[in-house]
């Protein structure tokens, strides 16, 4: 489904990433590891079309994205929750929801959409009429998803959705990972977490410097000793 190679970026005169490739098949989880400062959002960003590419390309279902604008990329069907989440805070979670079904396709299907993210997250449901900058962390991450959902996104990329929450939290976003996931969302999942992460996926890239060090399928990577050594402190 996506198909990275070579791929280079960075910002202003700084290069952050070094031929990065590595591909995700359709109805696949990946995950993309690694320490902050890595390369780890440069590269989401790169394939979202918020930062220019510097080289190499970005195919997604067999479509180059090197030249699409981030419009264009919604529309083709892959979405991101960004890391910080960006809802709007002084709109109400509805609101931010409605937000969610930008492409023409999507607004088609809004009613059914926001049952399904209701459905999916019923705390949302309970807090239709708040404001999203008056949430928990824990409940702004939930109408993230919830609202890359109402996009109807064919690639669901989830960069550190875990960041700033408790385990428990944290287990229950990861939990509704899974149930996106089976209902034929495929998604890319940049996290720090990296146990967790990989106890979800299918398959790991492990980024250092801009370059990816490592991967494989995520049970072998798990048994990795130097993965073990340098991620998990084993």
């Amino acid at each position: 489904m996506l198909k990275v190679t070579n791929l280079e970026a960075g910002y202003g005169n700084i290069k952050i990433l070094r031929k990065v490739s590595f591909e995700v098949k359709k109805g696949d989880i990946v995950s993309i590891l690694g320490t902050n400062g890595a390369g780890k959002t440069t590269v989401m960003r790169a394939i979202s079309g918020i930062i220019p590419i510097w080289g190499g390309t970005i195919e997604f279902n067999g479509v180059e994205l090197n030249n699409a604008n981030s419009e264009q990329i919604v529309r083709s069907g892959l979405i991101q929750v960004p890391e910080d989440r960006q809802l709007f805070g002084e709109m109400t979670v509805l609101e931010n929801l409605e937000l969610g079904a930008f492409s023409k396709k999507a607004r088609k299907n809004i009613n059914k959409n926001i049952d399904y993210c209701y459905e999916l997250f019923p705390i949302l449901y309970k807090k239709k009429s708040q404001l999203a900058g008056t949430m928990s962390g824990g409940q702004q991450q939930m109408l993230a998803i919830a609202r890359a959902l109402m996009s109807e996104p064919e690639l669901l990329i989830l960069d550190e959705p875990s960041i700033g929450l408790s385990p428990l939290l944290t287990k229950q976003v990861f939990d509704i990972i899974k149930e996106v996931n089976k209902n034929d969302v495929t998604v890319l999942l940049v996290e720090q977490n990296v146990n967790q992460a990989l106890s979800l996926s299918n398959q790991g890239f492990v980024i250092e410097n801009g370059t990816v060090v490592m991967n494989g399928k995520a049970k072998e990577l798990m048994e990795n000793k130097q993965l073990k050594a340098s991620y998990l402190g084993i």
